[in-house]
Parts: structure tokens; C-alpha cells; sequence
């Protein structure tokens, strides 16, 4: 397998809000910009997921996704408050993935 990387322009804001979100006080957060996904990447999706609002959320929902055959990479934008941007490169079917996303307790959206 071969990795690849895309810049997602994050960066660290723990003083907006000292936490990512329902009181959870790890320190992170994130004001970010739409992921950049190279237009040769035919295979990478780009899915927006409600209701993620730390760790522990990007963790469920990344295990979910990675138990699909064909699932390669998987990249998580976290935004707490808005919906995250979870990145997906491999070979899986659409309905599979917005399956699993549900299995993980959370909606993807649009």
C-alpha cells in the first residue's frame, strides 16, 4: 500500500474553547479549511460527519471504517460544532461506508 498524504491545513486552537466540546477538556480544537484532495486521487472520498466532538469520536468512527475491505487510508478533520471531514481513500462501497459511520453512533451528512 501506498500512503499518501494531503495537507488538511489544521491547526490547534485550544484557546477558543480550552476543549473539543461536551466538556471534554483535552485540549484540543480546530479551525481548519476544506481538505485540498489532488484530482488524481479517483479513489478518495471526502464524507461530512455530524456529531464528532473529540478523540474518542474520531477513534469509533476511524474502527468502523476501517473494518470495510477495501478501506486503505483514513483521515479524520475534526470540527466541533460543525461537521468533521472524514477522508477515506480505497475501493468501498458508499452505502458501506455511511453504514458504518451509523454503526459508530454518528450521521453522515450531505
Amino acid at each position: 500500500m501506498t500512503e499518501q498524504r494531503i495537507d488538511l491545513g489544521l491547526t490547534s486552537n485550544p484557546a477558543a474553547g480550552g476543549g473539543c466540546g461536551d466538556g471534554c477538556r483535552c485540549g484540543h480544537g480546530s479551525a481548519a479549511s476544506t481538505p485540498t484532495v489532488p484530482a488524481d486521487a479517483a479513489s478518495t472520498a471526502v464524507l461530512r460527519v455530524e456529531g464528532m466532538t473529540c478523540e474518542h469520536c474520531v477513534r469509533a468512527v476511524t474502527e468502523e471504517l476501517d473494518a470495510i475491505e477495501g478501506v486503505t487510508v483514513i483521515g479524520v478533520d475534526l470540527r466541533v460544532g460543525d461537521a468533521s471531514l472524514v477522508r477515506i481513500t480505497g475501493a468501498a462501497e458508499d452505502d458501506a461506508l455511511t453504514a458504518a459511520i451509523d454503526e459508530a453512533g454518528y450521521t453522515r451528512v450531505g
